[in-house]
């Protein structure tokens, strides 16, 4: 275990006094060393204060990393025994299964969008070209302009369901990238504290085998004390998952069942060309979209 320096040496800086034999004999010019008799202020008080205070923070962190770095390689190397809660565990996986899943989800929604927005563009563009030539074109202005309607109103309708499929991204990525990300901040810490409940059981057990005299008895309190301490914040943390993974999966299950009819509704609407069913299915989840005019890209900028 790496020690920080021991307080009791005492560090002899040359320069100012000299050694002979086991004394002391002042080294200075005259026959009467100065001396600085200028007490120390209350400053000096507090900045060697905040010194002790952060050494001893270093330190006590210090002898944490390095315990918990011996307990992780004994349980990589198979020679430690490791805490474990099988049902809150595989629930934690399940989550991280859960959440990649999502996430492929989550791209493929994305380049819908971007796919849609792609032939949206297009189709704005053969409307306008459709309509063009049907002012120029008078043998065939009537195929022209009913073509340049098709591409008007597949244009609306697109618009319609990029929307829809807009807020149902939007949705995902902050199921994802908030709500569970959340939980998973509050596993790793779970993790961490499990990790540390583990190092200083060990060590307790490792004292606990030591022989018994005044020294000893001592050791054993502490670390029995730091134990105690280290298993309250364990089971804390292992009661704070778990209630977090509850509401999690309560949350993802209603906020899925509603994404899931929207996006099921609106595709049906759009490839059926059912113009009113479109509508009415964002005005069902107040889904708002731009105002005509609005410069493009529109849907893209809010991802």
């Amino acid at each position: 275990m790496v020690s920080g320096p021991n307080l009791n040496e005492t560090s002899i800086v040359s320069g100012g006094y000299g050694g002979s034999g086991d004394g002391l004999i002042p080294t200075g010019s005259g026959r009467h060393p100065s001396h600085n008799t200028t007490p120390a202020g209350p400053g000096d008080e507090v900045a060697r204060g905040i010194a002790g205070e952060k050494f001893d923070i270093v330190k006590k962190w210090g002898i944490n990393t390095y315990k918990c770095t011996k307990q992780l390689l004994s349980e990589r190397f198979g020679r430690g025994s490791r805490t474990v809660d099988l049902e809150l565990e595989l629930q934690i996986e399940l989550l991280r299964e859960t959440k990649r899943k999502y996430e492929s989800v989550l791209q493929l929604g994305r380049a819908l969008t971007a796919h849609l927005y792609s032939l949206l563009q297009t189709q704005h563009a053969l409307g306008d070209a459709f309509a063009d030539l049907s002012q120029k074109s008078p043998e065939l202005q009537e195929e022209f302009g009913y073509n340049a309607e098709t591409q008007k109103l597949l244009c609306k309708n697109g618009e319609t369901l990029l929307g829809a499929v807009n807020f149902f991204v939007s949705s995902i990525n902050t199921l994802v990238t908030k709500t569970m990300e959340d939980t998973l901040m509050t596993v790793k810490q779970y993790e961490a504290a499990r990790l540390e409940y583990d190092a200083y059981r060990t060590d307790l057990e490792e004292l606990s085998l030591g022989p018994r005299d005044a020294g000893m008895r001592g050791r054993l309190e502490s670390a029995q004390a730091t134990f105690q301490a280290h298993r309250d914040k364990y089971e804390k943390l292992r009661g704070d998952v778990a209630i977090k993974l509850k509401f999690l999966e309560e949350n993802k299950i209603k906020v899925m069942h509603k994404q899931l009819l929207l996006f099921h509704n609106a595709v049906s609407a759009y490839f059926a060309g059912n113009q009113k069913q479109l509508e009415q299915t964002l005005q069902q989840f107040n889904i708002k979209l731009r105002p005509p005019g609005a410069e493009k890209p529109s849907w893209l900028e809010e991802q």
